[in-house]
């Protein structure tokens, strides 16, 4: 089985080669970047009728069914840490999170560098070392569990990225 591919073999000794699933970040380049725009031309006989949000999903999402939009987390990461000349650590932690509740109303709340997954490429030194860190961590659980997460990395001012 190659990367690009994934071969499958019928029950008869046939075989196929299928393209390999895309990634979530290749599927929303996809999306964003290859799919055609759909255009809406306003129809001067439909009346205009206003609408109001209320921040909640049109529908009942409540269900156990629903637990995977729950399981997403952004985790908002401005980490920053050094050493002063006194030896003492300075640390700067502006970590938010974004989660959804039970009825799809999406809020931040603080959190901290500490609480963001052990799969973000965060550094986590022993010591007070020199660290700069801003990322936007996604995670979630499908609606089977398996767990997946997506990390884009923001370059900081001055130091390593």
């Amino acid at each position: 089985m190659s990367a690009s591919n994934t071969s499958a073999i019928c029950q008869k000794g046939a075989s196929f080669d299928a393209p390999a699933p895309l990634s979530p970040m290749e599927r929303l380049y996809d999306i964003t970047f290859r799919a055609r725009p759909e255009i809406s031309v306003p129809n001067a006989t439909v009346p205009f009728v206003l609408a109001q949000a209320d921040e909640r999903a049109d529908i009942d999402i409540s269900g156990s069914a629903f637990d995977f939009v729950r399981s997403i987390r952004v985790y908002h990461v401005q980490f920053s840490q050094r050493e002063n000349r006194d030896g003492e650590c300075i640390i700067s932690d502006a970590t938010r999170l974004g989660s959804y509740g039970v009825q799809g109303d999406y809020h931040w709340q603080r959190s901290s560098a500490a609480a963001v997954p052990p799969a973000s490429l965060l550094p986590r030194p022993a010591h007070c070392g020199w660290v700069g860190y801003r990322s936007v961590f996604v995670d979630w659980r499908d609606h089977e569990g398996n767990y997946g997460f997506e990390e884009v990395r923001y370059r900081t001012p001055c130091g390593p990225v």
